[in-house]
């Protein structure tokens, strides 16, 4: 097991910290840091950051993957548009997640909703070593749709 520390910012007071749901949960649920008089309405088709309230130590190594929840992707048509998106170990402002709304009907995000989870997963860095030319392979060159349906 490896240990992230958490910083929590002051426009999240009174949030739960990130937590995973069940013993069997991969990924920390992230809440939504926004006003509890003003939910942030996300119209169809719209980009917003959403504010975390939440700022993370994670160690060398490692990386956070932030990815969409299942159910208001399917409920609402909620995603993220750079999904997965990292938090690398040298970051250290707060996270926010970049969410669209790619569903037919506006949707009121509240406070303490839980928006995105995270999962903190270990990072291969590879060498790169510059060729004149490559090993062949059956596929060669061939891009997108060349391994048919």
């Amino acid at each position: 097991m490896v240990t992230v520390r958490i910083k929590r910012l002051p426009h999240a007071r009174g949030l739960d910290l990130p937590a995973y749901i069940t013993p069997g949960s991969s990924g920390l649920d992230l809440r939504a840091a926004v006003d509890q008089d003003e939910p942030l309405v996300l119209e169809p088709g719209r980009i917003e950051l959403i504010p975390t309230g939440i700022a993370v130590e994670i160690p060398p190594g490692f990386e956070g993957q932030v990815r969409p929840r299942s159910g208001l992707a399917i409920e609402h048509g909620l995603t993220l548009i750079n999904a997965p998106g990292t938090v690398d170990s040298d970051y250290r402002g707060e996270l926010k997640c970049a969410m669209i709304n790619l569903g037919p009907e506006p949707h009121a995000v509240k406070r303490g909703d839980r928006i995105a989870q995270m999962i903190i997963a270990p990072v291969t860095r590879a060498r790169l070593e510059e060729v004149e030319e490559l090993a062949g392979s059956k596929r060669g060159d061939g891009g997108f749709g060349s391994t048919g349906v």
